[in-house]
């Protein structure tokens, strides 16, 4: 039995629908992403999932259980990440942690939570003291103090500083690699590439894209560099024989595989005329290319938990600060 469940998923706001028959599931050790812009019904998805949002239509299932009537008996089994709130702003991060461990009746220990999420120098800082990295890192030792097995990860990464993201890819590898499902949302599509095996791209409310990466990113190769903006690309593209466009100032995709011939081409080109070649990247399009194609957005959806564009609260009251328990 898979650990998450979608099945021709439908949400309505009144005559808006938000969720238009989503349909997706998630194993055991396995961590998927589910992106889409604003608007695309993720976040009410996502909610649906954790049980603060009930289905119009079709069916959810998280560890075998309705999120909806099986609420409280599902709360102790899961972990939800909030980008803020729950937290007391005088109260320390070793507190916070001991605080939320009490609501379990076999919780993680601690002092373990706050060494995986490497707080330790900052334990007893309080919380409005701590930089909005440091509050992330608190968020997600408070989302799995409770030993969830599936894990909602709201943009685990936000704010956070590079060593920070490396504690955050270290614990996400650890809930993987300890048979947790986690269900991942974020708008930074690099780290997606780094943390996700799946892929679920949604927008308008459907499905637009699934699989494991290398089946969202496609077959095709491709040649991406930089150089000065307004290079003469018509001119190299008949050097290179493909074409070149500039995708943005001083960035140019070369829409063809990029064998060795045609990158010393390249080099060849630039050098004739004194020119600098920046960051050359070549090998599948970038999961960040793929998304924008298939939603015509201009960027992922810097995820917030206000519903898709509606109004309307969840029967259970705000889930600010009080999804974990």
């Amino acid at each position: 039995m898979p650990a998450v469940e979608v099945d021709h998923l439908v949400v309505r706001y009144g005559s808006l629908v938000a969720v238009d028959g989503v349909s997706f599931d998630a194993d055991a050790g396995e961590v998927v992403a589910l992106l889409g812009p604003n608007g695309a019904g993720k976040t009410t998805t996502v909610e649906t999932l954790e049980g603060f949002r009930r289905a119009d239509a079709g069916a959810v299932r998280v560890l075998g259980l309705d999120p909806w009537s099986d609420h409280t008996k599902l709360t102790a089994r899961i972990g939800v990440l909030l980008q803020r709130g729950g937290i007391y702003p005088v109260m320390n991060a070793e507190r916070a942690v001991r605080l939320f461990a009490t609501y379990y009746e076999d919780p993680r220990d601690p002092d373990e939570l706050i060494d995986l999420v490497r707080l330790r120098p900052v334990a007893r800082t309080p919380y409005k003291r701590l930089s909005g990295g440091e509050q992330q890192r608190l968020a997600l030792a408070l989302a799995l103090v409770g030993k969830p097995r599936v894990a909602f990860l709201d943009e685990p990464t936000a704010g956070v500083d590079p060593a920070g993201r490396i504690a955050v890819r270290d614990v996400v590898a650890g809930l993987r690699s300890d048979g947790v499902c986690v269900i991942l949302t974020s708008h930074e599509l690099d780290e997606v590439q780094r943390l996700a095996d799946r892929v679920i791209i949604v927008d308008h409310g459907r499905v637009v894209a699934a699989g494991r990466q290398g089946e969202i990113q496609g077959d095709s190769q491709e040649l991406r560099f930089a150089a000065e903006p307004g290079l003469a690309i018509g001119e190299l593209s008949a050097r290179l024989g493909a074409a070149v466009t500039e995708e943005q100032p001083g960035e140019y995709l070369v829409s063809t595989p990029p064998v060795p011939a045609l990158v010393a081409e390249l080099a060849v080109w630039l050098a004739e005329r004194d020119l600098p070649l920046g960051d050359l990247r070549a090998g599948r399009q970038r999961l960040e290319d793929v998304f924008l194609r298939l939603t015509g957005s201009g960027v992922a959806e810097p995820t917030s938990r206000a519903c898709d564009g509606a109004s309307s609260a969840p029967r259970r009251g705000n889930r600010k600060g009080r999804a974990r328990r």
